[in-house]
């Protein structure tokens, strides 16, 4: 496979300032404070101890400090209001696909880059982590406008070296680079699952739910779910090189093509239902502004 032809820098600073004017504007009047009201306060961080006045939640009660004065005393805590934002960036080969005006990849890195604007406006740290079949690049959480443009610079430049994809690599380095809790954004198609359809990532997704504040966010393309009826096409699996011919034609093929990828998707919703992980499936022919509202409104 020939490698992509690299932007020049003029073509990567024009992509980066129009996702820029687009996306700032669209966290200023619509995700500021929803993304504030949804994420603030995941943490409570210890500020004091005082004593004990009627109506104070007694499992607060500081045993140690009250036995020592022979008076009750209570822990104070409060709202941890600067957060962490970790965007984990699905870059991998079936990203590229696309049927409709933009593909996957190009609809995760404008997610992304909302994502992150919102963040900033918060006054939180964004960090991100690109991964494939393995982890591509990790950009540490950091604050300010320069380091937010350097995200998607790498969002839209990052030529990865693995085809494949890996959720739960990506994920086991998230529980191990970053130890103190965080909100964590998964941007992916999902399309990694085993031979008998199951997603591969489900052990290291329960670790880093219980770690983190994890939310998904699925881009799809309308035909991932269903095939359209082209007659006989030559069709190549991006991320493993595997070509075959498919009759499209052919009612039977499309249906068991329907029922595999929806028994994934309900595979996919059975784990984050059982690990509380909040999601949102969004199409690249869909408005994602109200994909993410719709999340955002969930928390």
């Amino acid at each position: 496979m020939a490698a992509a032809r690299r932007m020049t820098t003029e073509e990567l600073l024009g992509k980066v300032r129009k996702i820029e004017i687009r996306t700032k504007a669209l966290s200023h009047q619509i995700f500021a404070g929803e993304y504030h009201s949804a994420f603030k306060g995941r943490g409570m961080a210890f500020s004091e101890v005082r004593e004990y006045q009627y109506g104070d939640d007694v499992r607060n009660m500081d045993w140690n400090v009250t036995a020592r004065l022979r008076a009750p005393y209570v822990k104070v805590f409060e709202e941890e209001r600067e957060l962490t934002v970790v965007l984990l960036v699905d870059v991998s080969r079936s990203g590229l696909f696309g049927t409709r005006e933009q593909n996957k990849r190009e609809l995760l890195t404008e997610i992304a880059a909302v994502l992150s604007f919102s963040a900033i406006l918060n006054n939180d740290k964004v960090g991100a982590l690109f991964f494939s079949d393995r982890v591509e690049k990790f950009i540490p959480p950091a604050k300010g406008r320069t380091h937010l443009l350097h995200i998607i610079r790498e969002m839209l430049e990052l030529d990865p070296q693995g085809n494949g994809t890996d959720i739960g690599a990506a994920l086991q380095f998230l529980t191990g680079a970053i130890k103190k809790k965080c909100n964590v954004f998964l941007l992916s198609d999902l399309l990694d699952a085993s031979a008998d359809g199951n997603p591969r990532y489900e052990d290291a997704l329960k670790v880093a739910a219980g770690r983190h504040d994890l939310s998904v966010i699925k881009v799809h393309d309308p035909v991932d779910y269903v095939l359209p009826n082209l007659g006989l096409v030559h069709i190549k699996d991006s991320e493993t090189g595997r070509a075959a011919w498919v009759d499209t034609s052919n009612p039977a093929t499309r249906a068991a093509h329907a029922r595999w990828m929806q028994a994934l998707h309900e595979r996919e919703r059975h784990l984050f239902n059982l690990y509380k992980i909040d999601s949102v499936d969004i199409s690249t022919d869909d408005d994602y502004v109200k994909g993410l509202m719709a999340l955002f409104a969930r928390r």
